[in-house]
């Protein structure tokens, strides 16, 4: 992995598509963060001195859906990029500064996405 790769946060309740997205993350040489639901995730943004360049999520999480999980870590990471994954991503009503693919999604569509997001959206420089 390389010294300046971005951080991305992965929230997903299903272990085994939670693996799949994180193994096809690393393998794009980004550090990933995991959390299996949106509590965790929050308490993943809420460490001051953590990195994450986009919070990737489910749309339908148990408990705290996707888009309140998306609403409340903007509280906390105001300019946090957001990509929802869901399998009804036409049927679900994203914010326009918040991105979405439909699962099931390819390796190279996930790459470009992420890259896509990434690219638009630079870290601020860390002093």
């Amino acid at each position: 992995m390389s010294a300046n790769a971005s951080t991305i946060l992965v929230v997903e309740d299903d272990a085994i598509v939670r693996m799949l997205i994180v193994d096809v993350l690393e393998e794009l040489e980004y550090a990933v963060l995991e959390a299996e639901d949106g509590d965790k995730a929050l308490e993943i943004l809420a460490a001051p001195d953590q990195p994450i360049d986009l919070m990737m999520t489910d749309h339908g999480l148990p408990g705290m859906d996707g888009r309140e999980l998306a609403k409340r870590a903007r509280e906390l990471r105001p300019s946090l990029p957001i990509l929802f994954a869901s399998g009804y991503a036409e049927n679900i009503d994203v914010p326009a500064d918040m991105n979405v693919i439909g699962k099931p999604f390819s390796i190279d569509q996930l790459r470009d996405k992420v890259k896509a997001i990434i690219t638009n959206n630079p870290s601020p420089i860390k002093s």
